[in-house]
């Protein structure tokens, strides 16, 4: 398709990017840490890391695990939510020429067995909070070293010790575990500066991160991203907002989980490389803790999803903060809703600018001009040296215009190598000619944005993240009172969509209680079903295939 949309890029943003400017991550970040050493770089709990010790404290980490003996392309499992360790964690694993497996702290045992186990992790580092649901997935998987962490860990005396202690004894925020031979964050990094630390040498062909995703089709899979795939991105959001933005002024609220593809690239790498100072909001659903937080910052960077955005246009005070240093509001992990930005734009005085993207593409595809003045309905335009492709179910290329609707296929440099040990997912989702489906589906107007119209797939997006019916399904199946189950999402204000499973009872006496407590048991909370619905039977197509279509129809 030609590249129509570069007539619309704002001034300044070239068409393609230089992919040798940076031979990995690693190469990126001892860059930045050198050219921005006395910078703030990330904060937290009221503690700042400068960029210069962001280098030494990854250095240490990245020495301790090679003195573990782990080899190039080996995998080290980071389950925490943003606080400090986060960024000294996943830097050391990197500079150790290792692989980062992002791990949600609020997966359940089943989940987090499956992935460490189809990941071949043998290295956790992980919050004492959630070492309950570690002990109980531990057993059946490689990991062989465990890295234990208190979320104030990284704070000075005697504030590391009080926050320990309110966490642990009086929020009791810590269930019981018991797993032998832990080593402590703080014991590894002191095991670190007492040792060598050998460089390695990366280049863009080598893994950085195992992404789990449900992908395109079932369930989760690791989304091979190499240096080389977040390289190119780095670089391609760096070119979106350099007419804006000014490296090492910035000040970027991070409040998305940094598991999370986006909040990991658009934050935590992105102003990284550009010698930002992110903000990580540990419990941002602490809505009015989270609104007290930004009251003492002059932030100029703010990213989030649409539900984010709602929840703080609705808690007080937000609308008495000040947003005089406010440059870029970016939302992106589901559909922004006009009633949202409009509203955001009244109270921020700036436009709520949507991207869109995938765990496999690093995840930037589309961005929205950073100076559109207010909503357009868009997902923007496709970022430089991105081909964009809209193809029909014959697989051929469709033209432009609203009435010209296919599904968007991706090609370019941040495109992942394909799922870990799944060629067969991979050949789903890679054309011949090297295009990714996205699985979604939209048109591209005369001036190149591309519009959404509907997902081909039957993903559910609840406040960003992927639900894969299949995997709701099976758990609800377990349950010896169910006959058959079907999940569909259903529209949510909260979320944006929301589970709800229709089933089809086996004992006449299972209640809609019963369900959902058996899935708080087997799933993280976003994946529970918020309704549930009992028939008598479940339509089904010719060959006996659940047609979930008419279930979301109602």
């Amino acid at each position: 398709m030609e590249k129509i949309w570069l007539k619309e890029y704002p001034q300044g943003v070239p068409a393609e990017i230089d992919l040798d400017e940076f031979s990995s991550l690693k190469d990126i970040l001892e860059k930045s840490c050198q050219r921005f050493a006395d910078l703030p770089a990330y904060s937290n709990l009221g503690m700042t890391l400068r960029y210069r010790e962001i280098d030494r404290l990854s250095r240490d980490f990245a020495a301790f695990l090679q003195g573990l003996g782990l080899s190039k392309g080996d995998r080290v499992a980071i389950m925490m939510p943003n606080i400090l360790q986060y960024p000294v964690a996943v830097f050391g694993v990197l500079r150790a020429g290792l692989v980062v497996v992002n791990v949600n702290p609020l997966y359940t045992p089943r989940e987090l067995e499956h992935q460490l186990s189809d990941a071949g992790a043998t290295v956790i580092v992980i919050v004492e909070n959630f070492a309950h649901t570690l002990q109980q997935a531990l057993v059946k998987t490689p990991v062989k070293t465990v890295v234990m962490t208190q979320l104030g860990d990284m704070l000075p005396l005697p504030k590391r010790l009080l926050v320990n202690f309110a966490v642990k004894y009086l929020k009791k925020l810590v269930p019981a575990w018991r797993i032998p031979s832990v080593v402590s964050f703080r014991q590894a990094l002191r095991i670190g500066a007492e040792r060598a630390f050998a460089d390695v040498s990366l280049h863009h062909d080598d893994l950085a991160f195992l992404q789990y995703t449900g992908g395109t089709t079932g369930v989760s899979k690791g989304a091979m991203l190499t240096h080389g795939n977040l390289v190119a991105n780095l670089q391609q959001a760096s070119a979106w907002l350099s007419p804006y933005i000014k490296s090492g002024v910035e000040v970027v609220i991070t409040a998305l989980p940094l598991y999370h593809i986006f909040s990991l690239t658009a934050n935590c790498l992105t102003f990284m490389k550009l010698g930002g100072h992110n903000i990580l909001i540990t419990n941002p659903r602490d809505m009015p803790g989270f609104v007290k937080e930004l009251a003492k910052i002059r932030f100029t960077i703010i990213t989030g999803v649409n539900t984010l955005f709602n929840g703080l246009l609705n808690t007080p005070g937000f609308k008495d903060l000040d947003f005089s240093s406010l440059k870029v509001s970016l939302g992106g992990g589901m559909a922004v809703q006009r009633a949202v930005a409009e509203k955001w734009r009244q109270i921020a005085g700036v436009a709520l600018i949507e991207a869109y993207g995938l765990t496999e593409t690093s995840p930037a595809i589309c961005i929205n001009p950073l100076n559109l003045s207010e909503y357009n309905g868009s997902i923007g335009l496709p970022v430089p040296s991105t081909e964009l492709s809209l193809r029909n179910d014959e697989n051929q290329e469709v033209g432009i215009g609203r009435d010209q609707v296919g599904e968007i296929c991706v090609r370019g440099p941040q495109v992942m190598r394909g799922y870990w040990n799944r060629p067969d997912e991979t050949a789903k989702v890679m054309t011949q000619e090297g295009f990714l489906r996205t699985g979604d589906i939209g048109y591209i107007d005369e001036r190149g944005y591309i519009r959404i119209v509907d997902r081909k797939k039957d993903m559910i997006l609840v406040s960003g993240f992927n639900v894969y019916p299949n995997e709701v399904e099976d758990v609800v199946a377990l349950h010896p009172g169910v006959l058959e189950v079907a999940a569909v999402g259903v529209p949510d204000e909260k979320s944006g969509e929301a589970v709800k499973i229709v089933v089809v009872k086996k004992d006449q006496t299972l209640t809609a209680e019963a369900l959902i407590a058996h899935c708080r048991a087997n799933l993280t909370n976003y994946k529970v079903p918020r309704r549930v619905e009992f028939r008598a039977e479940l339509p089904k197509s010719n060959v006996g295939k659940i047609l979930r279509r008419l279930l979301r129809e109602g």
